[in-house]
């Protein structure tokens, strides 16, 4: 296989599982997997006003803030500050999850992986880095500031492009802002 570059102006954004906003997905396995029964999603999230989260029940969430001032989720009563940006938070889609906005609007980035199925893990670095998805394991890597070069070739990546990377796919990336990458591995027996 060789890297799937995921511009994001090729996104088209779409309504929420509730209903209550909009999202651009990034990248969904199965390709073209709905809500119900994907194994895992990448999106963005343009959050304008607060509220519940959609339940997504035996489904592992990650979200990280992109912009803006943050936002306090309460998840199963408990409450969290989200407002870092680049820090990611992982919480249970099962949970009954409300979010406030702090001061205004967000962007925020998110992971969900069916944990039957699937795990994931969201690192975020600053400078070059090199990536490799080992054989059976999926890698998504997204410019969330600034900008970065793909390999050898410098394919030029701008503010929320991305690129996915399986089966053994690996390159470099020099990096001119901020890079989150996603392990997306299968667990054992799937």
């Amino acid at each position: 296989m060789t890297a799937q570059i995921l511009r994001a102006e090729d996104r088209t954004p779409g309504p929420w599982k509730n209903g209550g906003g909009l999202t651009s997905e990034i990248a969904v396995h199965p390709r073209d997997a709905a809500a119900g029964d994907f194994g895992w999603r990448v999106s963005i999230a343009d959050v304008a006003s607060g509220g519940p989260f959609s339940a997504f029940p035996g489904v592992d969430r990650i979200i990280t803030l992109v912009d803006g001032p943050g936002m306090t989720l309460t998840v199963d009563g408990v409450a969290r500050q989200v407002d870092t940006a680049y820090e990611p938070f992982a919480f249970s889609g099962d949970a009954v999850t409300e979010c406030r906005l702090l001061d205004g609007p967000i962007v925020d980035f998110n992971v969900m992986v069916r944990r039957s199925e699937m795990t994931a893990r969201v690192r975020v670095v600053r400078a070059g880095t090199s990536v490799r998805a080992a054989a059976g394991t999926c890698v998504l890597a997204i410019v969330l500031d600034g900008s970065a070069a793909l390999g050898q070739a410098e394919i030029r990546l701008g503010r929320l492009d991305a690129v996915l990377l399986s089966d053994g796919d690996g390159d470099s990336f020099t990096v001119d802002g901020v890079l989150a990458i996603v392990d997306l591995d299968r667990r054992p027996g799937r």
